[in-house]
This record gives C-alpha cells, structure tokens and sequence, in this order.
C-alpha cells in the first residue's frame, strides 16, 4: 500500500514538473507576440505622409474625383500604417488644365507662396515622413513650398515621390533637401499619374524597399 500511494505521488509529481515547461513556453510566446505587434504598431505611428493632390482636370486622365497624388499616398497609409496630412488649397479648384498649368507657371517664376488651409502639422512624433505631389514645371507645386517654410524635419528621414507624365522626379529631390538640409533625404520615388490606379504593386515595391 505504501508503495502504492509512493508511486501516485511520484507520477503527480512528474506530472506538475512536465506541465511547467509547457505554461512557461506558452507564456514566453504570448509575450513575444505582444512585443512583437507592439513593435509594428509602434513603427507605424511614427511615419506621416504629406502631400498635395489635384482633383479635377489632369492630363492623361481627365477630369478625375481623387487625385493621382493622393491615390499613392492611400498606398502608402494602407501598405505602412502612416497618418496623413493633406495640404490644401482651393485657388485651382474647378480649373481647366491649360489655364491651370499656365498659372502654374507663373506661380513658379514668381517664386509665389500661394497658403493653404488649415494649420501646418505638428510633427514631434514622427521619424519617417513620405512629401509628394504631382510635378508642375520641374518640381512641386508652389503651395508645397509654403507649408515646408512652416515645419521643421531636422534629424528625421524624409522620402519623396511624385506623380507626373514624363517628368520623373524632376528637381523635386534637390528641391526637399535645400528645403530641410538637416534631414536624411533617400529613397525617392515617381510614378506615372495615368497608371496609379492600377499601380499599387509598383508602390509597394519600393515601399519595402524603403522601410524596414
């Protein structure tokens, strides 16, 4: 009998001992996970587009309700978890293209800071910040110009892109880092604005090569 109750007690004892491991496993996993999407969640919440976008009429694809801009930037939200800060202007509301381009133009010759909506965006808690637009005449458009005299992105990672129809990049880059010379300035990118809808593998393509 006492060999009996020895041997109960023994195979309990096991029993406790094996199942230990196991909870110890289970928990250490748990919690790797939670780090592990906390990380993402984190990463995330410090990225930030701006970008100015032309609804309306636009070469090559018309009279459209979204501009190609902020089509690529839904991308990048969508593929990185990034906010958005949409600069916006109602002066070229409603206009035809060659009128638009034509002041466009003047805009750029006269070096004009035409001022946007709203307040410029606090931007203390983002490292990484995506800046596109479509490109008139050799790089962004002027109102980009007047809100970047109005933030600060020294120390942080600055990626542009632009939307254009045979402009590339033009001297978009050149242009941001003059803007904020203390910032990294890489990665750039530019898509063709007629083939963004249907471009979104083309986006994440460079998005993954540009955000770890």
């Amino acid at each position: 009998m006492k060999r009996i109750i020895l041997a109960i007690i023994a195979l309990l004892t096991c029993v406790s001992c094996s199942g230990q491991p196991n909870q110890v496993a289970k928990s250490e996993k748990v919690n790797s996970e939670t780090n592990e999407n906390k990380s993402k969640k984190d990463n995330a919440m410090n990225k930030i587009v701006i970008f100015f976008s032309h609804a309306g009429d636009n070469y090559a694809v018309g009279n459209i309700a979204v501009g190609n801009t902020k089509i690529v930037a839904d991308y990048i939200s969508e593929l990185t978890g990034a906010d958005q800060y949409e600069i916006v202007t109602h002066k070229y509301d409603g206009m035809a293209y060659n009128p638009l381009i034509k002041l466009a133009q003047e805009e750029a010759n006269a070096g004009e800071l035409p001022p946007y909506e709203g307040q410029a965006p606090d931007l203390s808690q983002y490292d990484t910040v995506f800046i596109g637009g479509p490109v008139w005449w050799g790089t962004y458009p002027q109102v980009m110009f007047t809100l970047f005299k109005n933030i600060d992105l020294a120390g942080k990672t600055v990626i542009p892109f632009t939307t254009h129809e045979g402009s590339g990049l033009a001297s978009c880059v050149s242009d941001v880092k003059k803007a904020f010379p203390k910032a990294t300035v890489t990665g750039a990118f530019s898509i063709y604005g007629h083939e963004v809808r249907s471009g979104k593998a083309k986006v994440e393509k460079w998005i993954n090569s540009v955000v770890k």
